[in-house]
């Protein structure tokens, strides 16, 4: 009998340059990447401080993405999802709407 057949036997083999080891820079470039990272990083503005989210807000969005009632919640925005709430006559919360309009920068 064959040897069975393995998961890597779909997958063509990938060859490796000469004397080079899989994942490894070699020195000059990963010298040369760090720097350029630090570089990215210290030329990269800030943004400003958020102040601490309500607490109340924050438990009133979690009771909206764990009730059932309004439809599955992966794949799309809570902002998506009320509005599709809305739109199968399901009357989902108006404040939750709101807060979303008023903090649509903060995820």
């Amino acid at each position: 009998m064959g040897q069975p057949r393995r998961v890597t036997d779909s997958f063509p083999r990938r060859r490796r340059g000469p004397g080079r080891t899989p994942g490894r820079l070699k020195v000059k470039d990963k010298d040369k990447d760090k720097a350029q990272v630090k570089a990215k990083v210290r030329d990269c503005p800030r943004a400003p401080p958020q102040p601490p989210p309500d607490p109340a807000l924050l438990e009133m969005l979690r009771r909206f993405d764990l009730c059932w009632e309004y439809g599955p919640c992966t794949g799309i925005t809570r902002l998506q999802r009320w509005e599709r709430a809305q739109a199968l006559g399901l009357s989902p919360p108006g404040p939750i709407r709101d807060a979303l309009l008023e903090h649509q920068d903060n995820p």
